[in-house]
């Protein structure tokens, strides 16, 4: 005869096995710890102060949409997402997946090469449509490069992230962060670590996109929710730097400069 105790017993066993499966699954392999093993003493070079962090999702799919300010920002933002308990699949130039070792680091870690002005640029986007729905958290720069605003600001973006967001039924969050640009400087590349610089993060909740889905996926409703998320992160950074951000106009203009 077999008791309940037993039957819950088994139960419990077989909850903590699939734990532990996905658990394995999210630390994502041996890319991903060699990554972890590099990166973490990489990006103590600067004290962190994470804002609201615990609103990354600990599991399902999830876009995480980012200002670009520094090369610095992808070692601290890997070891942002990766504290959450989290494996981010960044989206990047195609020309990085080819340099030796970062090149290993982003294939291993399932990262999505974004081949620009190319025919293959929409096999990112496939791609990146492909890992959210298998529940993964995928990293985005939607400006595509550094910012090349003079403060840092952010500056023009593309609507593949609109893409991403209004296809898919995921929690879009939108993540300010700022630091980097202190410690490695955006074009000029000058590495500064010394006096300690400081890199905050400022989640925001997640955007509700619900309107816009019901919309026709027109040139002009991409645009409008490219610049709404883009504005949601900008305002974060507002927040950390208490500034005010630049205004549309001023901004535009810098653009045709």
């Amino acid at each position: 005869m077999v008791r309940p105790w037993q039957v819950r017993s088994v139960l419990r066993t077989e909850r903590q096995k699939r734990g532990s499966q996905l658990a394995r699954r999210e630390k994502g392999g041996f890319w991903v710890a060699f990554t972890a093993m590099l990166f973490y003493p990489l990006s103590a070079v600067a004290a962190r102060e994470y804002r609201r962090a615990d609103r990354v999702p600990r599991h399902g799919a999830a876009l995480l949409v980012l200002n670009h300010v520094s090369h610095f920002d992808p070692v601290t933002d890997a070891v942002f997402v990766h504290r959450q308990r989290r494996v981010p699949r960044f989206m990047a130039k195609a020309s990085l997946f080819r340099t030796p070792l970062l090149g290993r680091i982003l294939r291993g870690s399932a990262g999505i090469p974004v081949y620009r002005g190319t025919t293959g640029a929409g096999d990112a986007l496939r791609e990146a449509h492909r890992t959210l729905r298998e529940g993964k958290v995928v990293v985005i720069y939607p400006e595509g490069t550094i910012s090349r605003d003079p403060h840092g600001w952010p500056k023009h973006a593309f609507p593949g992230v609109a893409r991403l967001a209004l296809h898919n039924d995921v929690p879009v969050i939108p993540i300010a962060r700022w630091g980097t640009n202190l410690v490695l400087d955006g074009y000029a590349k000058r590495f500064r670590p010394f006096p300690r610089k400081k890199v905050t993060y400022n989640v925001g909740n997640p955007v509700d996109l619900s309107g816009y889905r019901e919309l026709e996926a027109s040139t002009a409703t991409l645009r409008e929710v490219t610049d709404l998320l883009m504005s949601e992160v900008t305002t974060l950074l507002a927040e950390i730097r208490g500034e005010e951000p630049p205004a549309k106009e001023e901004s535009a203009q810098v653009d045709d400069a």
